[in-house]
């Protein structure tokens, strides 16, 4: 596909990196050289210096003939304004990054009459992923396969786990649970886990499972299964007046900490069901004055990720709250990993993720039949869900028959709506759903069989 990325930034930089890795034609198109220069030498693409909502710029960039334009500038009305000039120069489809609370209400409007394919709102997908960690907080991550039959849950073992030294294979028989382990992280290393795979202290596991069987294996494991009942979040931003809407659904107590006494009495007019305290954060008696140390759960979204990280380490050492912690950095991902500050939450990630994946379903119409694709490990492992169709040369046979490559996981399989965690025994059908774990780019669900 030939897609056109208006925006250099981090957001930006990340799209042109994986949509480049995925075989796509990426023209950039920012104002800074430097940006446009730095961008296209280090994910080799081509760049176009200049504004990218002008027609002249767009046809440099070659627009007649692109497939997407994707708009993730810095300002919601330049993002628009980019698509809007695409479907008239070239009628590609076009997706806008959109942030302001003020477009949210705006947003399936705005979608349907200047004809975007997608409107993407990074700090609202933030709070519905802190949202869905809150309900389940034994997750470091959640994603769904399947329209939610299907859950890939990230979690890590804790001192004294029942699965230490416990193999893979042993789960369901000794903790008769359902549920198939993908991938391990231990340290820097990565494993994409067989059955003689023994757990270790402090393993970052991904396994999936159908939610009733989720469930049930955490509660096995003595895990906490049940969704916070109050939670203390820490900064006054719009992913904070998303996430106090969403949560106000779900009858969950909130309270928020944002030193700005301003943008208090906004999210207090804004918020009627939510505590505003206007206070420092920073300061440790503020925070015991609130209570931290019984709270469920534990939210720092401030502007600054030092804070955030420090906020999150001293509610640790305080409380056993649930912890999620904002960063906007994505550089030093390794090292924050090490830190055990809870659930990370990259906004910029999440923003690049959503937009790849609706890429992948449009190629899914000239060829490639990846449904939905999720990354476990940055790098190095993703899952990617495949809808089996007629002529596919795994169907009919056993999965202990066929010729798999290396670091394939056949992690699940959705038939007439029932959940199986196949077996060596089982087979894939036409109309199956299939989930693929594996660490490296799959395209047709053949590209796992040894002899493609």
């Amino acid at each position: 596909m030939d897609i056109i990325i208006v925006g250099c930034g981090k957001v930006g930089q990340t799209l042109a990196e994986q949509l480049n890795e995925e075989g796509n034609n990426i023209t950039v198109i920012d104002l800074l050289p430097s940006k446009v220069n730095e961008t296209a030498a280090r994910y080799d693409v081509l760049g176009v210096v200049g504004n990218g909502a002008t027609h002249i710029t767009q046809q440099e960039a070659g627009i007649r003939t692109a497939d997407l334009l994707i708009a993730v500038t810095g300002s919601d009305e330049l993002n628009l304004l980019c698509c809007l000039i695409a479907k008239k120069a070239g009628n590609c489809q076009t997706i806008a990054r959109v942030r302001s609370p003020q477009y949210s209400t705006e947003a399936p409007y705005l979608k349907e009459e200047l004809g975007l394919a997608m409107v993407i709102n990074p700090e609202q997908a933030a709070a519905a992923e802190i949202a869905r960690v809150l309900r389940f907080p034994s997750a470091l991550k959640i994603d769904t396969f399947a329209k939610g039959r299907v859950e890939l849950l990230k979690f890590q073992l804790p001192e004294g786990s029942p699965l230490e030294g416990l193999a893979v294979k042993e789960i369901s028989t000794k903790l008769h649970c359902d549920v198939l382990v993908c991938t391990v992280e231990r340290g820097d290393s990565a494993y994409i886990a067989n059955g003689d795979f023994r757990f270790m202290e402090k393993d970052v596991v991904s396994m999936i499972a159908s939610p009733k069987n989720a469930n049930t294996f955490f509660k096995q494991i003595k895990y906490r299964t049940n969704s916070v009942k109050d939670v203390m979040i820490v900064g006054g931003g719009n992913i904070t007046h998303y996430l106090c809407e969403i949560l106000n659904r779900s009858g969950i107590d909130m309270k928020v900490i944002e030193m700005d006494r301003e943008r208090c009495e906004e999210l207090a007019e804004e918020l009627e069901h939510v505590k505003v305290i206007n206070g420092d954060a920073v300061d440790q008696q503020v925070l015991y004055e609130e209570g931290i140390e019984n709270t469920g759960g534990f939210v720092a979204l401030t502007n600054l990720d030092e804070e955030n990280i420090l906020l999150s380490l001293f509610a640790k050492s305080v409380s056993k709250c649930k912890l999620i912690t904002k960063v906007n950095r994505i550089d030093f991902d390794d090292v924050i990993r090490h830190l055990e500050i809870g659930t990370v939450i990259y906004p910029k990630n999440i923003t690049a993720e959503s937009i790849v994946r609706y890429v992948r379903a449009m190629k899914n119409t000239i060829g490639s039949n990846v449904e939905t694709l999720y990354t476990i490990i940055k790098g190095k492992a993703d899952a990617a869900e495949f809808i089996i169709k007629e002529n596919s040369p795994v169907i009919g046979k056993k999965l202990m028959e066929m010729k798999l490559k290396p670091n394939v996981l056949v992690a699940s399989i959705l038939r007439d709506r029932k959940v199986i965690i196949p077996r060596g025994g089982d087979t894939i059908e036409v109309g199956d759903s299939v989930i693929i774990v594996s660490n490296f780019a799959l395209h047709d669900i053949a590209d796992i069989l040894e002899n493609r």
